[in-house]
């Protein structure tokens, strides 16, 4: 059987010695036990001139890497403490000095995913999310919780589109592949002022915008008042208008749900955390739900012009989360 080595000429190792025998490196020396064949003579040279592991002799010859060994100790050739054998390839010791420049603007200013940024970089992903970590950059929420990456219809078009050409909600989300509910959340989050619509015509206000109604709520505003959150302005998607979104307990969801009448995405649009996040802690902590279909308490109670009773206070028992000394409450799922 012959062995072919690129670069290296050919191997044989074979007992009838028919083939012609490889070549007898000159720089064997007089250290090595006498009388070597040329086959021993040749792995001798492989290990200690060319600097091959036994593991790289064993992978090019086809020969068991302990036979391999056994040969050489049967030569007399000193082997090399394990794991001090070939060259290695040189790995970067210290980030490049402009690295955390290079992060900010292609995750932060540029909107790239860590896969695109690492791909861009040339470095692993799980680099990239630990240098994120490790420059302090905040890495974006992802998945039905996410608030950064999701979809944001653009202000210019959407205002004239809407406001000016008056084209519906779903005529809209069809130029822009999306959906009507985008096109909604995207209209009501820029301040934009949003048709009520619906089949049936109803007293009250033909538009509506949500974000300043939210905050004029007289219900609204004292539950605010007692868990200390203050009101953030309109004018962008709720990732830039809550860098750091209100943590979620179950007496402040239960009160701005219940007693203030709110739907998910009211709820989302006053604390920074998305509806699939709001409806996920409603259901891990217990808090019902209404029944589906029309329009909510609070949406009701600003068509009519007139705020109603406050109702009475519901007995909630704190979340295991808040029994829990020292937990801030329930926030977004990471990046």
């Amino acid at each position: 059987m012959t062995y072919v080595l690129p670069d290296r000429g050919t191997l044989a190792v074979r007992a009838d010695g028919a083939e012609p025998p490889a070549p007898v490196c000159g720089c064997r020396g007089s250290g090595y036990a006498p009388g070597l064949s040329e086959d021993t003579s040749r792995l001798a040279h492989m290990y200690a001139c060319e600097g091959l592991s036994t593991y790289r002799i064993a992978d090019l010859t086809g020969l068991d890497r302990q036979r391999v060994t056994r040969l050489l100790r049967r030569a007399g050739v000193p082997l090399r403490p394990r794991g001090a054998g070939g060259s290695r390839p040189e790995r970067r010791r210290d980030d490049p000095p402009d690295l955390p420049r290079l992060l900010a603007d292609l995750y932060v200013a540029r909107r790239f995913t860590i896969a695109q940024a690492a791909a861009v970089l040339g470095i692993p992903a799980r680099t990239v999310r630990d240098r994120l970590r490790r420059y302090g950059i905040r890495s974006r929420t992802r998945g039905g919780w996410q608030r950064e990456d999701r979809l944001v219809i653009p202000a210019g078009p959407l205002a004239d589109l809407y406001c000016r050409d008056g084209l519906s909600a779903d005529d809209i989300g069809r130029k822009f592949d999306a959906s009507r509910r985008v096109v909604l959340r995207s209209a009501h989050e820029l301040r934009l002022p949003v048709r009520t619509g619906g089949t049936v015509p109803v007293p009250g206000p033909d538009e509506i915008e949500l974000i300043t109604a939210l905050y004029a709520d007289e219900l609204v505003g004292v539950a605010l008042a007692e868990h200390g959150i203050q009101p953030v302005p309109a004018g962008g998607p709720i990732w830039e208008r809550f860098p750091d979104p209100v943590p979620l307990t179950r007496r402040l969801v239960d009160d701005l749900y219940w007693r203030c009448g709110l739907g998910l995405v009211h709820v989302e649009l006053l604390t920074g955390q998305p509806a699939a996040t709001v409806r996920h802690f409603m259901r891990r902590t217990g808090i019902p739900s209404r029944h589906p279909g029309g329009r909510s308490p609070f949406l009701r109670r600003w068509r009519n012009g007139s705020p109603a009773a406050d109702p009475p206070p519901r007995d909630v028992p704190p979340s295991r989360e808040e029994q829990r000394p020292g937990t801030p409450g329930s926030g977004s799922a990471p990046a």
